[in-house]
């Protein structure tokens, strides 16, 4: 798939998912098909400002090519203060959260609260354009509440002052996650769009790779993020794309998801000491073995893991 100049192998993406799409777990989606990775959002005012760990979020792991970069900010003003420093990772395209419903981001003005004034993100969308070749994409919801739907404004809004790709997240600000994602206003979105060379994706309820097979075919959308339906599954990416060419997958054994969650592992060991990457690790196991025979076992004893032998141990549970 093609956005503008820039060729992606596959129109399935990871979405930026706060505390989990780390250089590790990109790894990971990247090694099981997916088209390209959004990292973390990152705070555009922590960036101005020089702050380490919110740069730390932006590095690539060894070997990652294409990667989205997410910034969050109230106004434009951290923007024109960050953009030189963003630039210096040479991010493939620039995305702009408008979609975070996390009472702490939005109390500041930004994520989904940029869709109260959507005058605030053509000022942003059109300064990073007008002072830098890297594509601007923008991620938002359907309004603030079901009163305020107003994602087909803000969508022009965003494309009329440069934006190339739209992510719609299917739900207002106010649904947070809850109920269910409305897949025909991705429809509407795309047709409102549909004789322009906008790239439309869709997100939301995409839990299986059936799931994003029928996303595209109803709603018509170029791609899709996978979000929350990615994470402990990264296998959702090569299932998908199995699906979309015709091709039936198979799931994977006890010991492709013990193997998968060793690598996972032992990525984050390379980014992180490994005290911390043995903490940040468990949440990661607790979704890979949902579900499975022997996951309860396995879920009290990574509570105590930080070694990768300890983890070793622990996923003989699953055996």
């Amino acid at each position: 798939m093609d956005i503008g100049k820039i060729h992606f192998r596959n129109n399935l993406f990871l979405a930026p998912l706060a505390g989990y799409t780390d250089g590790a777990f990109r790894r990971i989606a990247t090694e099981y098909g997916a088209g390209c990775c959004v990292t973390e959002m990152v705070s555009a005012e922590g960036l101005a400002r020089g702050n380490d760990k919110t740069a730390d979020l932006l590095k690539r792991f060894d070997g990652e090519k294409e990667l989205i970069m997410q910034l969050f900010g109230p106004d434009v003003d951290p923007f024109t203060r960050s953009l030189d420093s963003i630039l210096k990772y040479e991010p493939t395209m620039i995305d702009i959260n408008c979609g975070c419903p996390v009472p702490k981001v939005v109390k500041t003005g930004a994520g989904s609260a940029m869709m109260k004034e959507p005058d605030k993100i053509g000022r942003i969308v059109s300064f990073i354009t007008k002072n830098s070749s890297v594509p601007v994409s923008v991620k938002f919801r359907l309004g603030w509440d079901m009163e305020s739907e107003n994602y087909l404004e803000f969508a022009h809004v965003c494309v009329d002052n440069g934006a190339k790709l739209l992510t719609l997240h299917a739900r207002t600000r106010s649904q947070g996650y809850s109920g269910v994602a409305n897949w025909a206003k991705i429809k509407a979105l795309k047709d409102e769009f549909k004789n322009t060379d906008i790239k439309i994706f869709g997100s939301g309820d995409v839990f299986s790779a059936e799931d994003a097979v029928r996303m595209l075919s109803e709603t018509g959308c170029d791609g899709v993020m996978l979000a929350r339906g990615a994470i402990g599954n990264p296998f959702i990416f090569s299932q998908a794309k199995a699906l979309l060419e015709g091709k039936e997958y198979t799931r994977p054994t006890v010991d492709e998801i013990i193997r998968t969650i060793l690598a996972h592992y032992d990525y984050m060991c390379e980014i992180l000491d490994e005290k911390t990457a043995g903490h940040e690790m468990r949440k990661h196991v607790c979704a890979y073995v949902k579900g499975l025979k022997g996951a309860s076992r396995v879920k009290a004893e990574i509570v105590k893991a930080v070694k990768r032998e300890e983890y070793v141990a622990a996923l003989e549970g699953l055996k």
